[in-house]
């Protein structure tokens, strides 16, 4: 597996070339992020039903010293199923204007059309809502599986800081 993960991150030189597919969603996440790693089991429901309606996605962890293995670990562990990378020099991050994990971004044809929350069931670290009352990435991500155009919008996601680079 990880030899695999390894291969086609060298032959994968730009994810956010969708290849055909309708978008790319980055999914920023920490092994270390308790509200990151509620989001598992969502991040994964979405990406089996938007995966086959031609949306590719990709769990990136832009965290310092993580290693493959702990990455495969962690993946393992929350049952993610969504093709994991690390970003750890943050071209991603750069790319996407991450700031927090967990924190979405959708490219639509290379462009960066949706950035910020999954939903906002987190109002505040450590301030939950029981449910989400708004579901931003998936409506993205609906309109797009559908083929209707999205404009560029931004929402405050909430979660761990991914740290600067030094």
């Amino acid at each position: 597996m990880l030899a695999m993960l390894l291969l086609l991150l060298a032959m994968q030189p730009d994810l956010l070339s969708s290849h055909g597919k309708k978008a790319v969603v980055l999914l920023f996440v920490r092994t270390d992020c308790p509200v990151s790693n509620r989001y598992a089991p969502e991040l994964q429901r979405m990406y089996q039903k938007y995966s086959l309606r031609g949306v590719d996605f990709w769990l990136l962890y832009p965290e310092s010293g993580l290693t493959a293995a702990a990455m495969e670990k962690h993946r393992r562990e929350y049952g993610y199923t969504i093709p994991g990378l690390l970003d750890v020099r943050h071209q991603y991050v750069i790319r996407a204007r991450a700031r927090v994990t967990p924190e979405a971004a959708v490219f639509v044809r290379g462009q960066l059309v949706y950035r910020g929350r999954v939903d906002d069931r987190y109002v505040d670290i450590g301030t939950a809502r029981p449910a989400a009352t708004r579901h931003d990435l998936e409506d993205v991500l609906a309109a797009v599986a559908a083929g209707k155009s999205v404009r560029q919008r931004e929402t405050k996601a909430v979660g761990c800081a991914i740290e600067n680079l030094q």
